[in-house]
């Protein structure tokens, strides 16, 4: 979760009367996550931003279960995702349970002309593709190869591609994305022992008020319905803000990884944590220098949680015939591990360059027949090879 921060112009006390040029009253929006009990900003209008001139029937977006089939190891081809102009509509769901929906997108366009509210989830938005801007109500983001942006519920934005070559994992949770908590301090700062610091967050910045009335439609998702809903006003009508609720950028290149003289267990990795799943950052670190270490890692069982992996770039010593963009699900109840002849290979290796996300989730997952699309129905075999 975000320290406190402000930009743009605010009054010097919170709940009382701030006042434009003309004499009229800015209208003030709190925005919270979880009602009055955590984190929040105050935002400061021109405009009350409650201003809807027209509605229209939603649809449903929510994913849908394509088997039942949850104890199999799978391999998912991501790039296989065909490529679409509508950032909306290039949003394919892959793997969901009731805590978090996965889903790959190759929007060849942004989406400038209307806006988009989630008001079920926090997005992390990583980008393996592409750069641009994030730009929402508290400013904008640029973002890179490699960057998670990470968007609190609720949050309205616009995205805007430079290129139209893009490529993104979208991880939607059902509760707040926030820092690990062996992370940080009883304050809430973020201790020497983290794999990142304050520095390495990137607020917004850049602060643009539009001041423009018109209708503007802003897409809503609730409970797996997407609602077209117009306002009046331009949302980005902020004159100004302060609070600890807002979105951010961490790059996967700031993570610095923590290494020992033997193999270190997936925790070392992770990065987020929300409500049943945690994302982790596997990143180019040196491997073990115990003597008689094995860098690959050992085999275990999943009982308690799907793996998923995510592969960017780089080498992956305990996997065959990785590609960018592979997705690869390992669920709870059998175990797993490095795939025939990649231990003996790793012995005497000094370093890896992988890239790759990790989301462990403590339910399972279930896939979606655009998962089925993307398949390598060969993997659940790989080990007997």
């Amino acid at each position: 979760m975000p320290h406190y921060y402000s930009l743009g112009d605010i009054p010097h006390k919170r709940h009382t009367q701030f006042r434009k040029p003309d004499g009229g009253l800015y209208s003030e929006q709190l925005f919270s996550t979880e009602g009055f009990s955590s984190n929040s900003s105050l935002l400061y209008h021109i405009y009350p931003p409650t201003t809807i001139i027209r509605t229209e029937e939603p649809t449903n977006v929510a994913p849908v279960a394509a088997t039942d089939n949850i104890l199999k190891h799978r391999s998912f081809q991501g790039f296989k995702v065909t490529p679409n102009a509508d950032y909306l509509k290039s949003r394919t769901t892959v793997l969901f349970n009731n805590d978090v929906q996965l889903s790959l997108a190759a929007p060849t366009k942004g989406h400038t002309d209307t806006f988009f509210k989630n008001a079920d989830c926090d997005e992390v938005i990583f980008i393996h593709e592409g750069t641009g801007t994030l730009k929402t109500q508290y400013g904008q983001i640029p973002f890179n190869y490699g960057d998670y942006l990470v968007i609190p519920r609720g949050t309205i934005y616009q995205i805007e591609f430079d290129k139209p070559e893009n490529r993104l994992l979208i991880i939607e949770s059902f509760s707040p994305v926030v820092y690990p908590k062996r992370y940080l301090s009883k304050y809430g700062q973020l201790l020497e022992n983290s794999p990142y610091c304050e520095r390495d967050i990137r607020k917004p910045q850049d602060l643009q008020t539009i001041n423009k009335k018109g209708e503007f439609l802003i897409n809503i998702k609730k409970k797996g319905m997407l609602y077209p809903i117009w306002y009046a006003n331009h949302p980005f009508d902020v004159i100004g803000w302060d609070g600890c609720e807002y979105p951010y950028a961490l790059s996967i290149h700031d993570f610095e990884p923590i290494t020992g003289r033997v193999h270190q267990p997936p925790p070392v990795h992770q990065t987020f944590d929300a409500n049943n799943f945690v994302i982790c950052s596997f990143v180019p670190r040196l491997f073990d220098y115990h003597p008689q270490s094995i860098p690959a890692p050992y085999n275990h069982s999943n009982i308690d949680s799907d793996e998923v992996l995510y592969y960017v770039d780089g080498d992956f010593m305990s996997r065959k015939h990785v590609t960018r963009g592979m997705i690869t699900l390992h669920p709870g109840g059998i175990p797993h591990g490095p795939h025939p002849g990649a231990v003996e290979k790793s012995i005497g290796a000094k370093e890896t360059k992988e890239l790759a996300v990790m989301v462990d989730t403590f339910h399972p997952l279930k896939l979606t027949k655009e998962a089925q699309d993307i398949e390598d129905e060969h993997y659940v075999m790989s080990w007997a090879e």
